[in-house]
């Protein structure tokens, strides 16, 4: 996938890939220096989605931001088993491969699910979470337009034909109407058919029933989330139609002593709704 030029006043940063050990190339964008913070994106997103947070605190740290098997740059098979328990092992593969230890991860949509798997495996090897709109739990709570994208035939006809799930997001996922060249960005890697195979996996691989194959990975994650003692930061858009305020309450619930701010106007995408607003919070507790 090429970046045009007219992105990378966006999205100016160098690719790196990892070859995982079913040959499949895992891209990451790897930036700056200092303690590693880990960024990991959701459905139907992938790195540029954190581009603004990338550049920010790349000048003291250092910023890893990988792209999921299916998602931007990454290879995108059309056979792969898309299902958490595999995402989660190839973010594990990078963490290995770079040998990063200590680390602050920030999560956002599915990317709780991935992240939090990866950081219950290995709790004495997170520093910090920073939670974005996002769930690692189980929920019957799910969006009528979401599930719409999991029926047989017709979601993958919706979402992979007419691009219904990442156009969609431009403009649900949003308060802030995206300028046409941010929603090129977000669009850049689904731009056909075949590109659009992990939006289409993603949505299916939502474990709402017991016998869904990634149930039990999703449970197991839940059951561990106490386990996990390092501080951290809930920030949370209030307008998301698919993570609502339920889920931002879930989370109070299970992490009282955290940090949390709601921001009533902000979307799903809440990185581009109240840019500055989440910055000015991440900065004193990345830096305590």
């Amino acid at each position: 996938m090429n970046i045009p030029e007219r992105l990378k006043s966006e999205y100016p940063f160098s690719s790196n890939f990892l070859t995982l050990p079913d040959q499949l190339k895992y891209h990451y964008i790897d930036e700056g220096k200092g303690d590693p913070i880990v960024m990991v994106h959701g459905n139907p997103t992938w790195s540029f989605t954190f581009r603004n947070l990338i550049k920010e605190f790349k000048k003291n740290s250092r910023v890893i931001v990988p792209d999921h098997i299916g998602c931007g740059p990454s290879d995108k098979p059309q056979d792969y088993t898309y299902q958490l328990k595999n995402h989660i092992d190839n973010l594990e593969s990078l963490i290995d491969h770079l040998k990063l230890k200590k680390i602050t991860l920030i999560v956002h949509d599915w990317g709780g699910a991935i992240g939090f798997g990866l950081a219950t495996r290995n709790p004495e090897n997170i520093k910090k979470i920073v939670l974005l709109n996002t769930a690692a739990f189980r929920s019957q709570r799910i969006p009528f337009r979401i599930g719409l994208c999991r029926l047989p035939f017709f979601g993958e006809k919706i979402v992979r034909h007419f691009n219904a799930f990442a156009w969609g997001a431009t403009w649900m996922a949003v308060s802030k109407k995206l300028s046409p060249l941010i929603k090129e960005g977000y669009l850049l890697p689904y731009n056909n058919y075949s590109n659009r195979v992990a939006t289409s996996r993603f949505v299916q691989d939502i474990p709402l029933e017991t016998d869904h194959p990634s149930y039990e990975t999703l449970k197991t994650i839940e059951q561990n989330l106490p386990n996990l003692k390092c501080p951290k930061l809930i920030l949370w858009g209030g307008k998301d139609f698919c993570f609502n305020k339920h889920f931002f309450d879930r989370w109070k619930e299970i992490y009282p002593q955290a940090e949390s701010y709601y921001f009533e106007k902000a979307g799903h995408y809440i990185i581009e709704d109240a840019k500055n607003e989440i910055i000015s919070k991440m900065k004193p507790f990345l830096n305590n």
